[in-house]
């Protein structure tokens, strides 16, 4: 059954609700990979009373905003408005859940618009890159795959296949979060008639003799590169000292990575360090783009600092600075109701606190930098690397790669 959660707040003009699906991409069918992006894709065309074009038209004449999000580990949905239209709005919620059309012909138009999204994404090379990444570090298990899907998949899901998952939908646990406490929370009590768990593959942290590099080849003036690995869950102990690690190089222009290939070298367009929160064991790399005529030097900085990283525990004067702007990211992150909501919603969904990131912030102070040395040995001693572009030039990194491994 769905539960609901209020975020008290100060007075504004505006409204959000936002819902929680377990049960994202992670449950996506073998060779039907994007069932689940299809599914919430069809949601908002169309739900009882409102035709595709009347539910478009009512929410933008409010001057609202709706989004669905297939994630790997959920679906989230979020409602915004104007106080003044709220309460007219938030039905539409529970009739797209609920009484969606799930029309053949949306559904036509919905695969069309989703393969023509991926052709677009495999136009980037950060996404070539990452796609490569994630397929070798976590080796068949959901985070493994797009939420998106692929095409090949995605042309073999069929009209039934899309009823059939939508009954599986139904059952999902459902959470919902609000600014606006004048939410009638019994209105929301049907949404479940019996408890559903998603139910996932664990992760196998430890694959002995397997190849921890992956390229891609295209002719470009350009190399991007990602080196890391699978970590810890947000739920866990060993969340915060990957996060001051993750300050530390890239919250910033006092930021080791860009003081390191910026500031001192000018190697680097685009560089940053990819954290995100999961419900199992989150991926921590580092990635960067660089010109061709920079990418080995560029690669042989990344390796000496990620041994130095490995080896030596960050200076005190750095550690602490990384620990003040580690809280200062929480806290700017507070500044903004739909990023308050989004990662309040996700906990929940993890089965975690709403809460939780207030007890991050009072454990901040009590993480050592010998202890983070610790945990970044444990989960990143052996690092997986993805390159995209030129073939010699990938060709030369792997063979330091091999050097050095």
């Amino acid at each position: 059954m769905i539960q609901k959660y209020f975020q008290s707040s100060t007075t504004r003009d505006f409204s959000i609700a936002m819902v929680w699906i377990n049960g994202g991409s992670g449950i996506d069918h073998e060779g039907k990979k994007g069932i689940n992006k299809i599914l919430s894709s069809l949601l908002a065309r169309g739900c009882n009373g409102f035709t595709n074009m009347e539910f478009s038209e009512y929410i933008d004449s409010h001057g609202a905003e709706l989004n669905l999000e297939t994630l790997e580990d959920g679906i989230l949905i979020s409602l915004k408005s104007l106080n003044e239209h709220f309460n007219k709005l938030l039905p539409l919620l529970k009739l797209l859940i609920n009484e969606p059309l799930l029309l053949k012909s949306q559904f036509q138009n919905v695969k069309k618009t989703t393969i023509d999204l991926l052709k677009k994404e495999n136009e980037n090379p950060y996404n070539i890159a990452f796609e490569k990444w994630r397929n070798i570090v976590y080796f068949k298990h959901h985070y493994a795959y797009n939420p998106s899907g692929y095409e090949e998949d995605i042309l073999s899901i069929t009209y039934d296949n899309i009823l059939s998952e939508y009954e599986n939908f139904k059952n999902r646990n459902k959470y919902i979060i609000s600014n606006n406490s004048n939410i009638d929370s019994e209105s929301f009590g049907f949404f479940n008639k019996k408890n559903y768990e998603t139910k996932y593959k664990s992760i196998k942290q430890d694959r002995k003799n397997i190849e921890r590099f992956v390229s891609t080849n295209r002719e470009s003036n350009q190399v991007i590169l990602m080196l890391g690995n699978q970590t810890c869950s947000l739920s866990s102990n060993e969340y915060l000292p990957l996060k001051i690690l993750e300050s530390h190089l890239s919250y910033g222009m006092s930021s080791l990575l860009f003081k390191l290939f910026r500031e001192n070298n000018g190697l680097t367009y685009d560089i940053g360090v990819f954290h995100p929160i999961r419900k199992q064991n989150s991926p921590f790399l580092i990635y960067f783009s660089v010109s061709n005529r920079n990418a080995i030097l560029a690669f042989k900085i990344l390796i000496e600092l990620w041994k130095k990283l490995l080896t030596n525990k960050i200076p005190d004067e750095e550690f602490n600075l990384a620990k003040v702007k580690l809280k200062s990211s929480f806290l700017i992150s507070n500044q903004s109701l739909e990023e308050i909501l989004q990662r309040k919603i996700k906990m929940i969904g993890f089965n975690l606190r709403p809460d939780l990131d207030v007890d991050y912030l009072n454990k901040i102070e009590d993480i050592t930098s010998e202890y983070t040395l610790k945990i970044t040995q444990k989960y990143l001693s052996k690092p997986f690397l993805s390159i995209s572009g030129n073939k010699k030039i990938s060709n030369e990194i792997y063979e330091l790669w091999i050097k050095n491994s």
